[in-house]
């Protein structure tokens, strides 16, 4: 069975994890859902905001509006997603004593809302209606 597939199980079923390697200190654990957290919040103000934006800004052109909008909701639905599975993946090395995984999640993430931000820039500099 495939590591995502594994993972993917374990995020309806948090404790199976308990059944792979050693308790880890519980500083540890709590300080992963701590991070979890963190991202839901994350995923949480990205989804508001992309609300805000459809809601709030009926002036905008159509396509401005819809686009802006989407690239944040989408941002938030896979900022949440990558929430369990990050939380998930770190839990279980830390229980079999490896190196915490790597991403490069936060790196697309990041510049996913630089692109939203500028194209908010453009459009606050050069008015509503294009």
């Amino acid at each position: 069975m495939s590591n995502f597939v594994q993972s993917l199980r374990l995020w309806f079923a948090p404790e199976r994890i308990r059944e792979d390697g050693d308790t880890p200190d519980y500083r540890f654990s709590l300080a992963n859902e701590r991070t979890f957290l963190a991202w839901l919040r994350t995923a949480l103000a990205l989804i508001g905001g992309g609300f805000a934006v459809d809601q709030f800004l009926p002036d905008l052109r159509w396509g401005w509006r819809i686009g802006l909008a989407l690239a944040l909701l989408v941002s938030g639905v896979l900022c949440s997603l990558r929430a369990v599975n990050h939380w998930v993946r770190c839990e279980r090395a830390m229980r079999r004593g490896e190196d915490l995984p790597s991403s490069r999640f936060p790196t697309v993430l990041s510049l996913a809302v630089a692109v939203v931000a500028v194209a908010m820039v453009v459009v606050v500099l050069f008015g509503w209606e294009g």
